[in-house]
């Protein structure tokens, strides 16, 4: 077996985990075919892989702004509101909102910044035609621990030119940028953010099965992988939004576990459905159970399509017995004429925040957090491989139902 050192090539799981004011967050991302000798690795990272094997795991704590070398601290910025150019966000709210993030080169005339400039900042103030930005990375305040998995282990055959590779600006480009901005609630809700390009009803839309997978093989196996935490044989699962694929682990099925979604012939291919309910949630926003109902709730793939979402979520908080968890994840797919407008309009990492509003908004959940899974390979029989190399990334938040909330 080898052992890592400076000619090595190796495949790694990078697990970032912090705190944010209301929810604890785990960022997880596969680096794979690292050149020891060439990519870059912040010193105690490559210092603690020399030696190691396949299959080892080590931890690494950093205090703030350690492992982001230095990159973490930027300007904090007052500008006048002409100098963010609202004419460029096309079919977005084109208001700077507080505590939202946006690509710095949407600022005029601010030195060392061009129009092209994808780097985000965020919008911390904005009040009597002023502007404030910050260009601090969002992680610049948080103690970090950093989770390390060590998977293949192999030779470099010889060193010709080629580029390095910084892991650690792949791990931290987004995470953070769920978390509020000094526990202030982000301003999602301005604007029309519930409105769609197709308003018409929900069902003449999703009528015909759609028997097809929304995310690739991988993302799927990632998607039952975070439930498996979550879910077991003994538990009253509500499958929310649910189609002809509910995620689950192999091997685990629920004693019972009731689908509510759109389209019965997609529900009827469900295997593990134990009940079957065909209901616009759009348009009738509650939910056709007592108190307590479940243990779990899951809403997979779907949370875009809501037009009320705090409503549906104090519905879950009602249907969930005390303790009961309610999981929402998603990717980075979804049908454009039916998703809610600000939802494209937001970075990826961005859209967990917005979930995380939703259960802050309904004032039924504690114990929050998120996780995101990105960097796997995509399957190579995948339609998409070649145009995508990486499986679709996963993001999820959850949280558990807060002691004496109901309905």
């Amino acid at each position: 077996m080898h052992t890592i050192d400076q000619e090595s090539i190796v495949d790694l799981v990078l697990q970032l985990k912090w705190r944010s004011d209301i929810a604890t967050h785990t960022e997880t991302y596969a680096a794979n075919a690292v050149n020891m000798w060439r990519d870059y690795l912040p010193g105690a990272l490559h210092s603690s892989l020399l030696g190691r094997q396949s299959g080892d795991r080590f931890s690494l704590d950093f205090k703030p702004g350690d492992l982001l070398n230095g990159s973490a601290r930027g300007d904090q910025l007052n500008l006048a509101r002409r100098q963010f150019d609202s004419d460029r966000l096309t079919d977005c709210d084109p208001s700077p909102r507080l505590g939202r993030f946006y690509p710095r080169g949407l600022l005029k005339d601010v030195p060392g910044v061009f129009s092209q400039n994808m780097q985000p900042f965020r919008c911390t103030g904005v009040q009597n035609g002023s502007l404030q930005a910050s260009f601090d990375h969002p992680l610049r305040h948080a103690e970090l621990t950093l989770n390390v998995s060590v998977g293949s282990v192999q030779e470099k055959e010889y060193e010709r030119g080629g580029s390095s590779a910084s892991w650690i600006e792949r791990l931290t480009e987004g995470p953070g940028m769920q978390a509020r901005w000094q526990n202030k609630p982000t301003d999602f809700y301005a604007a029309e953010p519930f409105r769609r390009a197709d308003e018409a009803a929900d069902p003449q839309f999703y009528r015909v099965p759609r028997l097809v997978d929304h995310i690739d093989q991988t993302a799927q196996e990632m998607l039952s992988n975070l439930y498996l935490r979550f879910v077991d044989d003994d538990k009253r699962v509500l499958d929310l939004m649910s189609s002809w694929h509910s995620h689950l682990p192999a091997g685990i099925h629920p004693r019972q576990m009731t689908g509510i979604g759109l389209n019965a012939e997609e529900l009827r291919r469900n295997p593990l459905l134990t009940e079957r309910i065909v209901q616009d949630l759009n348009e009738q926003p509650f939910l056709p159970h007592a108190d307590g109902s479940f243990d779990l709730a899951l809403c997979a793939l779907s949370v875009e399509y809501l037009v009320d979402p705090v409503r549906i979520f104090q519905e879950v908080a009602r249907v969930l017995a005390p303790n009961g968890v309610f999981v929402v994840s998603f990717s980075n797919r979804w049908f454009p004429p039916k998703a809610i407008q600000i939802w494209s309009c937001l970075h990826e990492f961005e859209r967990m925040g917005l979930v995380l509003e939703y259960f802050q908004t309904s004032g039924r959940f504690d114990a929050l957090g998120t996780y995101s899974m990105r960097g796997l390979p995509r399957p190579r029989n995948d339609k998409y491989a070649l145009e995508q190399p990486y499986a679709d990334p996963i993001y999820a938040v959850w949280g558990a139902k807060r002691e004496g909330a109901h309905g």
